[in-house]
């Protein structure tokens, strides 16, 4: 094996691991390269305290950027070989990424691969252009590969009881002050010059309602914050990532489901808005699991669908700051 092909694999493989989604762009992820692997931990100084105590979201998070080294190493010509949760001794340590056997990348898993810096979160309605029904069995396809489920929520009273369980959800979280508090530290107003969290432009000032009506995140607290546009109406395809179980190796898959999903609608010209407020709240999630998912653990909330408005590029931490020596 080509030492120094596989060293550029891994340090491409990190580099763009640093795109994939997070929570609120908190970016809770270390990584470290010893020879021909890639170590992924958990930053648990950057978990939500108040609204994901249990840190599900936070590994959800950390599954995503799994994915993303899966696939540039694919795209560097290594197929990855994955050991999760490798030692009982290190909690934090969520997964080994070590460059396995060469291979030859084919077309679709470079067309993902070109979409991971590309990808953007989406924060209003979107334009009124349907979401081909094929791409949503496809997409499904994408999450089953990964052990997770896809779910549409197809019937409209449904898509309302999930709209009505996020606006309950967001107003409890709105008057809490500790809540409150908590998403302050990841707002970041124009003038932050702070490559984490999320910045004014992601969003717009003034979103028109979507019907039935996901609220978003209120990042800009009392302040006149956010992008213009946001016109965008459309609720788009509304859809659950679930799980049968509801351990770290669940939300690990979750996490790598959720960005094979992202890319693969990217490359066709589609967007996520999230909302994962009511999962957030025990007894929401626990009344979606058991009235909407027949059991399953719902693990992410999104709706898909044609950005109206261009969203701008997040920004993220440069790689010193996430590559432990």
């Amino acid at each position: 094996m080509d030492v120094r092909s596989v060293k550029q694999a891994l340090d491409a493989a990190v580099e763009a691991a640093r795109w994939a989604p997070s929570v609120h762009n908190t970016q809770p992820w270390i990584f470290k390269v010893t020879g021909t692997e890639i170590d992924l931990k958990a930053d648990v100084d950057r978990q939500l305290r108040v609204s994901d105590p249990s840190g599900r979201e936070l590994v959800i998070s950390c599954g995503a950027a799994l994915f993303t080294i899966r696939t540039v190493m694919r795209c560097q010509g290594y197929e990855p070989a994955v050991r999760l949760l490798p030692d009982p001794d290190r909690p934090s340590l969520l997964a080994t990424v070590k460059a396995g056997t060469p291979i030859e990348a084919d077309e679709q898993i470079r067309a993902l691969g070109g979409e991971v810096e590309r990808r953007r979160t989406h924060r209003a309605g979107f334009a009124d252009v349907p979401v081909p029904g094929h791409l949503i069995e496809s997409l499904g396809r994408k999450a089953a590969a990964e052990g997770v489920r896809l779910t549409p929520v197809v019937h409209p009273a449904a898509a309302t009881v999930v709209a009505a369980l996020t606006q309950a959800a967001q107003g409890v979280q709105s008057q809490d002050q500790r809540f409150t508090l908590e998403l302050l530290r990841w707002s970041r107003a124009p003038e932050s010059t702070r490559e984490d969290g999320v910045p004014a432009g992601a969003y717009p000032r003034h979103a028109a309602p979507t019907d039935p009506h996901f609220p978003q995140r209120d990042y800009s607290w009392r302040h006149a914050w956010g992008a213009e546009g946001g016109q965008g109406r459309a609720l788009g395809a509304l859809v659950l990532l679930t799980t049968d179980g509801d351990g770290r190796e669940e939300w690990i898959a979750a996490g790598q489901a959720l960005q094979h999903v992202l890319l693969y609608a990217a490359a066709h010209g589609v967007s996520a808005a999230f909302h994962t407020q009511a999962l957030e709240k025990p007894h929401l999630r626990e009344f979606l699991r058991e009235e909407l998912c027949g059991g399953a653990y719902p693990q992410v909330i999104m709706r898909l669908g044609v950005a109206a408005d261009d969203v701008k590029r997040a920004a993220r931490r440069p790689l010193s700051e996430v590559l432990e020596e």
